[in-house]
């Protein structure tokens, strides 16, 4: 389009100079008019050069343009395309994380499960050591228990023995010493008044003795209904030939060693089995008196704090009652005291405990 704009100017400015060279042509002079001819046709040429170079340059810059917008839009959809290619690698970037983010999720919710799985075996297994050891040490523990206590079985039965056999010689003995009195009276009928009026005064003293005791006993019993013992008390005290030992501490040896030997009669001969059914019930440890006299009887069972159920202070008094006699008090004890009292505190788990 530009050539043919630029060629149809060309002609407009060719008609224009027309009349020009016409009236030129018009002049006699031919040689002037071949040189005027001439010059036109160089004129004509050039300005055909010219115009041709125009549209060949037009032609060339049209066609720079055309390549610079081919290459535009190539430059454009390669854009595109690397825009498009690095998207899709993005996504599949973003979906390669996910899926390794995933397969990390169940690889560490694996680990976490056998870890777990792991530590549960691990802890039953424990359980079980730890319950296999409770039994076995509990085995050993009641082994120990029915040992202690067929020993202590076997020296109860030996000490019985050893006890019936000095009964008996003592009462062959008084035998043979009453056989020497009567024939001694016998010979001496003076002396045996003597003997008989001794023998009068001791009785009436050992009834007098007896009164006394079962006097104080109703009166500690009166007492103790009344208003239980204030907790300032000390450990023991005594009153006349009456010993009260409250703890498991006193300055009289022996008289700890008599309470001590006291309290394993009373666990560890099988007595527990008096009070299993009853202390299945809710109940508190009771605190319990027991008075001895010297000859090993039970004056009385005092129950400084009961346990709340009955039965279990029932079956408290048969426990006590069910190991008479007791031992005789020692000689030391029996110069100083006709009774002693022994508090303990009572509880049961296996057997019965005395505290």
């Amino acid at each position: 389009m530009p050539l043919l704009r630029d060629s149809d100017d060309a002609g407009q400015r060719r008609d224009q100079a027309t009349p020009e060279r016409a009236a030129e042509q018009a002049q006699p002079d031919s040689s002037k008019q071949e040189g005027q001819q001439q010059v036109q046709r160089q004129e004509a040429a050039q300005q055909d050069a010219a115009l041709q170079a125009a549209a060949q340059s037009e032609n060339a810059r049209t066609d720079a343009e055309r390549k610079e917008a081919a290459q535009q839009a190539a430059d454009l959809q390669e854009a595109a395309r690397q825009a498009a290619a690095q998207h899709e690698a993005e996504l599949l970037e973003a979906e390669r994380q996910m899926a390794t983010r995933q397969a990390a999720d169940l690889q560490e919710a694996a680990r976490q499960k056998a870890a777990r799985v792991e530590a549960e075996k691990v802890e039953t297994e424990r359980a079980e050591a730890a319950r296999v050891k409770a039994a076995q040490v509990e085995g050993a523990r009641v082994e120990a228990a029915r040992v202690e206590t067929a020993r202590i079985e076997t020296a109860r039965i030996e000490t019985a023995r050893v006890e019936t056999e000095r009964i008996e010689t003592a009462r062959v003995e008084a035998a043979r010493a009453e056989a020497a009195r009567v024939e001694a009276a016998r010979a001496e009928a003076a002396r045996a008044n003597v003997v008989q009026e001794v023998a009068a005064q001791r009785e009436a003293k050992l009834r007098a003795i007896g009164r006394q005791l079962d006097e104080e006993a109703a009166q500690r019993d009166a007492a103790t209904a009344a208003a239980r013992p204030s907790s300032s008390l000390p450990y023991s005290y005594s009153s006349g030939r009456r010993y009260r030992l409250f703890g498991r501490t006193d300055p009289n040896a022996e008289l700890i060693q008599y309470a001590e030997a006291w309290s394993r009669k009373i666990e560890m001969n099988m007595t527990f089995d008096t009070v299993r059914k009853a202390v299945t019930q809710p109940h508190v440890n009771p605190v319990v008196t027991v008075a001895i006299r010297s000859d090993g009887s039970i004056e009385s069972v005092t129950f400084v704090l009961s346990s709340g159920v009955e039965e279990i202070d029932e079956a408290i008094r048969r426990v006590v009652e069910s190991q008479r006699p007791y031992q005789v008090f020692p000689p030391g004890l029996a110069s100083e005291y006709d009774v002693i009292e022994i508090r303990r505190t009572w509880s049961f788990d296996m057997a019965i405990r005395l505290y």
